[in-house]
């Protein structure tokens, strides 16, 4: 069994609208929203294996956040390239290139392409839009990362800062 848990960036700035893309910080909304979804994470026990990030400011500053919440070492962090606005087949190679023993694999990165790869691996689950610090956890009825285009999957849970189910119980 493997799992994959999709996190797209924190809420960012647009305080500097000179400022590439690539470099935008994270806006106030999104350090509350790191915050809140760090808290329910570790609620979840989630001990990810590996966490990866694009190297996007925003999303390597939301990644480093949320490791720091479920207390995984910074160091192991690794930042790629190749997640910065990527399609879902870039995000499905990162994937399937790690190795085998690793079970449990955090990625931060961004929209249109995270939700169209949740879309991909799970089409009944039919999701419009990943929102900012929003959450997918997908797991796979394999023993091998390069295998889980072809494998069963199934959701292991979809989370975000607004959602109102979860709302309704930390209140």
């Amino acid at each position: 069994m493997k799992r994959v848990t999709l996190i797209r960036h924190a809420k960012s700035s647009w305080a500097a609208p000179a400022s590439p893309d690539h470099d935008r910080e994270l806006a106030d909304r999104g350090q509350r929203d790191l915050r809140v979804m760090g808290r329910r994470l570790t609620a979840r026990k989630a001990r990810p294996s590996l966490i990866i990030s694009s190297s996007a400011v925003r999303a390597a500053t939301t990644a480093r956040e949320i490791a720091t919440a479920l207390g995984y070492p910074i160091e192991f962090l690794q930042l790629d390239g190749r997640l910065y606005l990527a399609a879902p087949d870039a995000i499905l190679a990162v994937i399937e290139e790690q190795d085998d023993t690793i079970s449990d694999l955090m990625l931060f990165g961004h929209n249109p392409g995270f939700t169209d790869v949740v879309n991909a691996l799970l089409p009944e689950f039919r999701l419009d839009n990943l929102p900012t610090c929003g959450v997918v956890a997908i797991e796979f009825a394999t023993d091998s990362w390069a295998e889980i285009a072809d494998s069963d999957t199934s959701l292991a849970y979809y989370d975000y800062p607004k959602n109102p189910e979860i709302l309704l119980i930390e209140d």
